[in-house]
């Protein structure tokens, strides 16, 4: 049974063939003893991971993240550019499911014989979820980057912010990051074979990450500045900067989980072009479909986070479950 359609289409370079494989994992320790080639074997051969875990994170982030969604639209205190940017990026976690569920049905109504297509049709089919997955990976990291900027902005231009940041810049912002993330995800898939594209994804990824371990940097030290100045006052902190720092952590801890998740799998393209046929990258390769659950918890930790974290989204997803029963 496949995994999920356009990661899989990376699961190891082109010029790496099953044979290729094989030959590496008896090379993997250059000298070695014959006694040690059962046990590096086997170390090679990755985890067989069950489908039907595939489909429950699958389930279980596609209902979680359509609370989120539910919430945001619900409250109207939640009608802001800070959730609405939380709202894409929920978006963005549901088309991983979505595109998860979708090729297994789809794998599986062929398999059975159900549904019947040509190659050229089945073809097509895939490479629409490939663009589907490949388009929410894009859109998620770009999405925590933006959010990440407004959460700067609110912190440091406090009494600019929503002259800085109007609906109307917010609702452009969205526009352009989703446009981008479906036609660079289109580039990806038709060319996803070229180490040009993959180095493209790979530097997009390493920018974001830095963007964003920047700005925390800095609301962090800020932070620590404005604690340290009531401490020596002994007075009380306020509202706002003590609301902006529970932010700041709540945006720290959603990176923290999206580098965790995809972090393995963005190595795993890094050793595809720095090194396709070496026997150590060749068995790195063996634990793809790790790094796909690692993936689809991504999208089951996050409204996690958004509930624990947020009184108000939390109050209003109590609502929205008390009205689906």
């Amino acid at each position: 049974m496949s995994t999920l359609a356009p990661l899989r289409l990376l699961r190891e370079p082109s010029n790496a063939s099953e044979g290729n494989q094989s030959n590496a994992t008896q090379r993997a320790v250059p000298g070695a003893g014959a006694e040690q080639e059962p046990a590096l074997a086997h170390l090679c051969q990755g985890l067989d991971i069950p489908n039907e875990l595939f489909l429950v994170l699958g389930l279980v982030s596609l209902v979680e993240n359509l609370l989120v969604v539910a919430a945001i639209l619900k409250n109207r205190n939640l009608h802001s550019p800070t959730y609405y940017f939380i709202c894409c990026l929920a978006v963005s976690d549901m088309l991983v499911s979505i595109s998860n569920l979708a090729e297994m049905l789809f794998m599986l109504l062929l398999e059975h014989g159900v549904l019947v297509m040509r190659p050229s049709i089945v073809r097509h089919m895939d490479s629409v979820i490939d663009t589907l997955i490949c388009s929410s990976v894009v859109s998620s990291l770009s999405f925590l980057g933006v959010i990440a900027v407004d959460r700067y902005i609110t912190i440091f231009y406090a009494l600019r912010y929503h002259s800085i940041m109007t609906l109307q810049r917010a609702v452009v912002t969205m526009a352009s990051v989703w446009l981008a993330s479906t036609v660079s995800s289109t580039v990806l898939i038709t060319y996803y074979r070229s180490n040009t594209i993959l180095l493209c994804l790979i530097g997009f990824f390493l920018f974001m990450l830095v963007l964003m371990l920047v700005l925390y940097i800095h609301m962090f030290a800020l932070a620590r500045h404005h604690l340290h100045s009531i401490s020596s006052q002994q007075k009380p902190p306020t509202a706002h900067r003590g609301g902006s720092l529970k932010g700041a952590v709540t945006l720290t801890i959603l990176l923290g989980v999206f580098f965790i998740c995809w972090g393995p799998f963005f190595f795993h393209l890094i050793l595809i072009v720095t090194c396709p046929t070496n026997p150590f990258c060749t068995c790195f390769f063996s634990y793809f479909n790790l790094f796909l659950i690692l993936i689809i918890c991504n999208s089951v930790i996050d409204p996690l986070i958004y509930a624990f974290r947020s009184q108000e989204l939390r109050r209003t997803l109590r609502e929205v479950v008390t009205c689906s029963w």
